[in-house]
């Protein structure tokens, strides 16, 4: 499918779910699986039909924006940060979750803190290789399970699945976690990116059932 009609496809879908009465929870659901998903054991490819290749030696990742110290980093510069481990759950806008995922990389807040945004930063604005962008709430980004992810259930990550590196942000749906990630720019006011502009919720939480505006 091109990317054309894989957009028409999913603006189509999320139109169909507004029209069907899908609506955001006032109150968040308190099960693991949230409401409206199916558990799966597999992990689903969903993109924009482009995975670029990247060679390690030409990746980077600029941080700028509203922060005291832009940097940007290379493959080296990223794998030479602290390192965690992470095992949390994977919530697709598509009806699919799957439980316990082991992801591998670098924390948010460490990059948060080697940049040091200023106080006027309030939003974060995620750019990928493929051209795809997301955007989050900065206190959204700052939970201790927000990575940039390098490493999936023990080995790199792998390509279709964003690598080498990409955004996770499991209390979010799926989407708002950019794959091909090359750029973090920090904002004083909200910026909607790709699907966020193609009628899909500007919050996505799965608690609330947030999957569409």
């Amino acid at each position: 499918m091109s990317k054309a009609r894989y957009i028409a496809a999913k603006e189509a879908w999320a139109r169909k779910q507004v029209d069907r009465g899908v609506r955001p929870r006032t109150e968040a659901s308190p099960d693991r699986l949230p409401p409206g998903q199916k558990l799966t054991t597999n992990f689903p490819v969903l993109d924009l039909g482009i995975k670029p290749e990247v060679p390690l030696e030409d990746w980077s990742l600029s941080i700028k924006g509203e922060v005291t110290t832009p940097l940007t980093l290379s493959w080296t510069d990223l794998m030479a940060l602290p390192q965690v481990e992470d095992t949390s759950d994977f919530h697709c806008v598509t009806t699919w979750s799957r439980f316990d995922c082991r992801w591998r990389g670098v924390a948010f807040t460490e990059l948060y803190e080697r940049v040091q945004p200023t106080e006027e930063a309030k939003f974060v604005y995620f750019t990928a290789y493929d051209g795809y962008t997301t955007n989050v709430p900065l206190e959204k980004c700052l939970d201790d399970d927000v990575l940039i992810a390098t490493y999936f259930d023990g080995g790199p990550l792998s390509r279709e699945h964003g690598g080498p590196a990409r955004v996770i942000i499991p209390k979010l749906y799926a989407w708002k976690g950019a794959k091909f990630v090359r750029e973090i720019d920090f904002l004083p006011t909200d910026k909607l990116g790709f699907w966020e502009v193609r009628g899909y919720s500007n919050r996505a939480d799965p608690f609330k059932e947030e999957r569409y505006a």
